[in-house]
């Protein structure tokens, strides 16, 4: 994220990034759209199943653990 600042900040660069990572989708000032059934949308960070998946899981570790430990 700090290169990509950089770059930002230069003035020399713009990137298209693809990703599921919850920390890159919070870039400050990123336009965030989302590809699904229903076509493209542009949302916020905190809209995305991403970022809930991650905050849930972080919120409650034991949860997702026991729930994949199960036989």
């Amino acid at each position: 994220m700090s290169v990509i600042n950089q770059l930002e900040r230069s003035g020399r660069a713009q990137f298209l990034i693809a990703t599921h990572s919850p920390i890159l989708i919070c870039y400050p000032g990123a336009s965030i759209f989302q590809f699904d059934e229903t076509g493209v949308s542009e949302t916020t960070y905190d809209q995305t199943e991403h970022y809930r998946l991650t905050k849930s899981f972080l919120d409650n570790p034991d949860v997702f653990l026991r729930h994949l430990m199960e036989d």
